[in-house]
């Protein structure tokens, strides 16, 4: 207990899948969480839960894709909690399925939108409620498609991608900062999104889970809490050694 007690984190993305462990498993350890989403049912519920539990958050409707929404609810985050200590950039799509020579403009700049922009937004806006505090913390969520092909879906790819070079990039100019950047690269995690994903490609969830199974030698996928406690170690002050690394949780997938 009480791991991150008192820091003020914000995550975008976290109504749900992913994001909602991550605020839950913070919140569990003493951490004041702002909740971001574009889905306020989901949000506002995650919201009550943690509370329930005896826990500290609010919900702030965010579209990580408009940088004044972005800069007016990290000032009002500021205002409820009196700072900000971190900042995971979960908030993410996994876009259209498609073979390169087939995805059109309107789809490639819609996952970039949201899985490049929106961590350049946010990034930016942090930063100064950061220097104030005199140190913190950038997670970015990136996932092992941003190290390896899989032959599918060639927007996110490309996006995880160059998620992984903004954290290197931006762990070096504001190391001196003691603002630390990393990144985690899950494997396949059991999220909403994931289970769209094989709706669409026209498998039963059986067949999908068997597939996705097949790709980590530890013989399942991931489940939101694996991917938690993974951020929840980059968040605290144990890893205040660590800015640029990438903590792949993927069940020995890239191991291969």
């Amino acid at each position: 207990m009480d791991r991150v007690k008192d820091k003020v984190v914000i995550v975008t993305g976290g109504a749900r899948g992913i994001g909602a462990a991550i605020c839950e498993v913070l919140a569990k350890e003493g951490a004041k969480v702002a909740i971001t989403d574009i889905l306020d049912d989901e949000g506002k519920a995650l919201e009550e839960k943690i509370k329930n539990n005896g826990g500290v958050a609010k919900y702030y409707h965010l579209d990580v894709t408009n940088e004044k929404e972005v800069e007016e609810v990290f000032a009002n985050v500021e205002k409820d909690f009196g700072k900000i200590d971190g900042l995971v950039n979960n908030a993410g799509i996994l876009g259209a399925n498609k073979p390169t020579d087939q995805i059109t403009e309107e789809e490639w700049d819609k996952v970039m939108a949201v899985n490049v922009k929106g961590p350049f937004f946010c990034t930016k806006h942090v930063i100064p409620y950061m220097r104030k505090v005199g140190k913190g913390s950038i997670v970015n969520i990136s996932s092992v498609y941003g190290i390896i092909g899989n032959g599918d879906v060639p927007p996110y790819h490309a996006s995880k991608g160059a998620l992984i070079m903004m954290t290197k990039n931006d762990a070096i100019i504001y190391a001196k900062e003691n603002i630390r950047v990393n990144a985690v690269l899950p494997g396949a995690i059991w999220t909403k999104m994931v289970e769209d994903f094989i709706v669409k490609s026209g498998m039963s969830i059986e067949e999908g889970k068997e597939l996705l199974a097949s790709f980590h030698p530890v013989g399942h996928i991931g489940e939101p809490i694996d991917i938690a406690y993974g951020v929840l170690y980059l968040i605290s002050d144990e890893s205040k050694f660590v800015t640029g690394s990438l903590l792949v949780i993927d069940g020995g997938w890239t191991a291969k």
